[in-house]
């Protein structure tokens, strides 16, 4: 009997090491993971008609990330190695160069034997076939776990439609998009944007904490017939109703035009001592053209007025020719580039009156989604979420912060789960300077909904 209690005792022994060594000795599985779509963060609106109780840009508290420091190996950089491949597509330096620099900014921190970087034409809309095939390629490396396309130009909605369908297991992910939202929607894991629906709300309300009583907005009629222009015009509107402002509307020429670069240019440094005179020096200012910007600044530092921030706002976005700055020696440190440009623009006695956003948005979109797309194949991140993308947007623009919302239908009210469209916190030039916390302003929902402005 003593022999049998032994032998039952040494086989439980046994059995239990046996399973001790065992769970020792598994591996966790480090295959990419995907977030599944639908994840929201907003609250239902109703109706939108309440004003001041709908908020469609509050970022929300997911809690989704599990995070798994085992799955990464250093490198002797101190930066972390992964067994996957990431694509970044840009434009060129001479046609994009923030956005190349945002990619090469990200290649940088986690080697370019992880992370491929590609450039589409400049002439892409001649060029269609070769910017399809510049993206699908990247996709024959066996390796390759994500591709960001930033600007996602003409052709990236059929390249990410070719990539879907032969390595369905690849991300793809769309900055600031050409082509219809409903249709790189359909076939990209996430797209991208510019919230021009919160800050036609945003500027104003800076406006009138500025204490503006009249915002000007400058366009011509190609740019008022895009979506993002013309919905933008309608909460501009309504919000300088809301704030008691005046919302006036100036056309300049169309730089495309027969006048080109120089004579648009000319037009806005000749118009805006006369349009200072007829609005006030309380007046704000809004361009839709990137080529209107530089002079605009220009003339209202030496004349009054105030700026809040450009159409795709960066230190670099008019600033330097406006304040005639040579920043080439200073590419990328976007820190010592808004200290030159704060510094300039105090200088000519524009403190308090011009605001930017610190860090470009085409650097920090190009790397903020090859970052967001990283955290989400490590299982840190979940895709849709405006929380995890925010955390991504600021691991390459530290000490600004970022919101956004869901791209809303103005026909159908809907709201799109992969289509998210993000701005950064307005900062204001001085001395001392100051972020005006637009992200943490509650946009009513009402103004996600409106459509083409009346007249």
């Amino acid at each position: 009997m003593e022999k049998k209690r032994l032998k039952v005792l040494s086989f439980i022994l046994i059995f239990a090491l046996s399973l001790l060594m065992t769970g020792c000795g598994e591996t966790q599985d480090n295959s990419a993971v995907t977030a599944s779509p639908g994840i929201t963060d907003e609250t239902k609106n109703g109706d939108g008609n309440q004003d001041d109780t709908d908020n469609t840009n509050t970022a929300e508290n997911d809690n989704s990330g599990n995070t798994d420091d085992d799955n990464d190996s250093e490198n002797n950089d101190g930066n972390t190695t992964d067994n996957f491949h990431i694509g970044i597509v840009t434009g060129s330096i001479s046609q994009s160069e923030d956005d190349r620099r945002g990619a090469e900014a990200f290649q940088e921190k986690y080697g370019a034997e992880n992370v491929t970087l590609a450039i589409y034409p400049d002439n892409f809309s001649d060029e269609l076939d070769t910017t399809i095939q510049t993206i699908v390629n990247l996709a024959d490396d066996p390796d390759m776990k994500a591709i960001i396309v930033n600007q996602a130009v003409d052709g990236t909605t059929e390249a990410f439609r070719q990539i879907k369908s032969k390595r369905p297991d690849i991300l793809c992910l769309a900055g600031e998009a050409y082509e219809d939202y409903p249709d790189i929607g359909a076939v990209s894991d996430l797209v991208v944007g510019n919230d021009f629906l919160s800050r036609g709300y945003l500027m104003i309300h800076t406006a009138h904490e500025l204490g503006c009583d009249t915002f000007v907005h400058i366009s011509f009629p190609r740019h008022l017939s895009y979506e993002s222009v013309y919905r933008e015009v309608a909460i501009m509107k309504a919000a300088c109703k809301k704030f008691r402002m005046n919302f006036r509307m100036e056309t300049a020429p169309d730089p495309t035009t027969d006048v080109g670069v120089p004579g648009a240019q000319k037009f806005i440094r000749k118009e805006v001592p006369k349009w200072i005179k007829k609005y006030g020096q309380k007046s704000a200012y809004f361009c839709t053209n990137d080529a209107h910007t530089e002079p605009l600044i220009e003339m209202l530092l030496k004349c009054g007025g105030y700026f809040i921030e450009a159409d795709l706002p960066s230190p670099l976005m008019g600033y330097p020719g406006a304040l005639d700055l040579d920043l080439n020696w200073n590419t990328g440190d976007f820190g010592e580039i808004q200290t030159t440009v704060e510094n300039a623009v105090v200088e000519r006695g524009g403190a308090g009156r011009f605001g930017t956003w610190t860090y470009s948005y085409g650097y920090a979109l190009s790397a903020g989604l090859a970052e967001h797309a990283r955290n989400v194949i490590l299982g840190e991140s979940e895709m849709n979420s405006i929380d995890d993308l925010s955390r991504a947007f600021g691991a390459f623009s530290p000490g600004s912060e970022w919101n956004g919302s869901r791209y809303t239908d103005a026909g159908t009210g809907k709201k799109s789960d992969n289509i998210i469209l993000v701005y950064q916190d307005t900062y204001i030039m001085g001395n001392p300077g100051y972020y005006a916390g637009s992200t943490k302003v509650k946009v009513p929902g009402k103004y996600f909904k409106m459509g083409e402005p009346e007249g």
